[in-house]
């Protein structure tokens, strides 16, 4: 009997002991670091740190539309992702040299466009464009998730000084919203997972959410083995926890912004 508790304890032991190789719970988040106004000659920008990914945000505003909007009475808010070439442990050369940008870039930026749009009240915005600018500096798993995250802080700060300078009456804002990932590691379920789980997950996920937890997005992939309804719903679940807790710091920043009701 002693022997058998003592096995089981040990196999609790060592279960826990390889869960993550930071050493975290599978449902904690690698630490959060937001340093807003990260540049200061954009209307609104923050420097994002998750863990050891690491993410510079703007939000530039152009008083017009691209041609397809104009006289539609309504705003635009468009994005820009990409990698700086020692943001991975090997040097990536710039897609710029390619002449080209490839098909991941494009799909991430158009994720963080939609993501952002989907919070925003274009019409109240007014025929007026912010490009969102999402740099790497630094790569360790969950670069998209991450822009969104700190995209949505650089948003808010601009949308406040169009408010401060009185272009805006009132921010066109109807919620707040943020992103992380989630997967299959080992059997185990985890959350925002750095690049070494990332790049052995048997599931990974994406989540983007509203502060109201209404979803915006869902991205998800097995690679090795399927996954269940079942564990569709504790992923979700998982990533709903995570992404209130981003909120928490996001709101923290924009602690003046009020929302569209």
């Amino acid at each position: 009997m002693h022997a058998r508790l003592v096995r089981e304890a040990a196999a609790t032991i060592s279960r826990f002991m390889v869960y993550r190789s930071d050493n975290r719970a599978p449902e904690q988040m690698r630490p959060v670091k937001v340093a807003p106004d990260f540049i200061a000659t954009a209307e609104g920008a923050a420097l994002i740190e998750i863990g050891n990914t690491r993410v510079i945000c703007t939000a530039s505003v152009e008083e017009s539309v691209p041609s397809w909007m104009r006289n539609s009475g309504k705003g635009w808010i468009t994005c820009e992702y990409g990698m700086l070439p020692r943001s991975t442990l090997t040097r990536t050369p710039r897609e710029a040299a390619r002449g080209r940008q490839g098909g991941r870039t494009f799909e991430i930026q158009r994720l963080i466009g939609r993501s952002m749009r989907a919070v925003v009240d274009l019409e109240e915005l007014g025929e007026r464009t912010i490009w969102i600018d999402c740099d790497v500096i630094q790569a360790d798993g969950g670069t998209r998730t991450a822009s969104i995250t700190g995209a949505f802080i650089a948003l808010g700060l601009a949308m406040e000084k169009l408010v401060e300078a009185g272009t805006l009456t009132a921010a066109p804002l109807r919620d707040f919203v943020a992103a992380t990932s989630v997967g299959i590691v080992d059997g185990e379920i985890m959350l925002d997972l750095a690049y070494e789980e990332d790049s052995r997950a048997e599931v990974d996920m994406n989540v983007v959410m509203t502060g109201s937890n209404k979803l915006v997005e869902v991205q998800a992939t097995a690679e090795r083995h399927p996954f269940s309804d079942d564990q569709l719903r504790k992923m979700l679940e998982l990533a709903r926890k995570g992404i209130a807790d981003l909120i928490v710091r996001q709101q923290a920043v924009l602690k003046n912004l009020a929302l569209r009701q």
